[in-house]
């Protein structure tokens, strides 16, 4: 479903990211972790064709997604850590813009689709500039999730959130990943990342598995 392999980035002279393999199967749900700055975003980025490695390769679908932002399109929902919505439109202006199907497609998605399950439908006549920063994660997910791509890449998905929308997120999780969906997941949360499969640590540029269910005291042992 998604495939890296040999991933480097280098920022001034200095290598983050060398020689990154993963294989993120349907079904699975793989978590990275590592210590701030180690470069789990610019790996997520990179997974999700927002940058470009500097040596590599990336398949989505069965296909070499490096030089096709089309492919990444249609076969790649990306949630970032920053927020991507513009503040003065509204809920429903926001998704206009930037959901990727028919405004017949988005109308069925906010009574029965991820937007439901996000609880999209009653916040639509306000300002993003209004909604608190879960509200505008939830909304930032849901016009992710309009290409219903196969895979799904999210960058610390319940920061500011509260118990309530992480846990709706969790039980969407489960519900991607049944209905065949991968995803990859950077987090520093031990409840959210007990929807992982699997788990890797990232450290020293070079990507590692690990066990699942860990507690924290034992993941935060691999950062060191």
């Amino acid at each position: 479903m998604l495939v890296a392999k040999g991933i480097y980035k280098c920022y001034h002279r200095k290598e983050v990211l060398k020689g990154i393999d993963l294989t993120v199967k349907p079904g699975e749900c793989v978590g990275i972790i590592g210590s701030n700055g180690c470069g789990k975003t610019t790996l997520l980025s990179i997974l999700a064709g927002t940058l470009k490695a500097d040596r590599g390769q990336v398949m989505a679908a069965g296909n070499e997604a490096g030089n096709n932002p089309k492919l990444y399109g249609t076969a790649v929902a990306y949630v970032p850590q920053e927020n991507p919505l513009i503040e003065e439109l509204t809920v429903r202006d926001n998704l206009l813009l930037w959901y990727k199907g028919s405004r017949k497609a988005m109308e069925q998605d906010l009574r029965e689709g991820a937007a439901a399950v996000l609880g999209i439908g009653p916040m639509l006549g306000r300002t993003v500039d209004q909604l608190s920063g879960g509200m505008k994660k939830r909304l930032s997910i849901a016009c992710a999730l309009s290409n219903h791509g196969p895979v799904l890449i999210l960058d610390e998905p319940g920061a500011a959130l509260d118990m309530e929308c992480k846990a709706d997120i969790r039980c969407y999780l489960r519900e991607y990943m049944a209905k065949g969906g991968a995803v990859v997941l950077t987090s520093h949360e031990t409840a959210e990342l007990s929807v992982c499969t699997r788990m890797c640590v990232l450290k020293d540029g070079r990507l590692e598995d690990v066990e699942t269910g860990l507690s924290e005291e034992q993941l935060i042992g691999y950062f060191k």
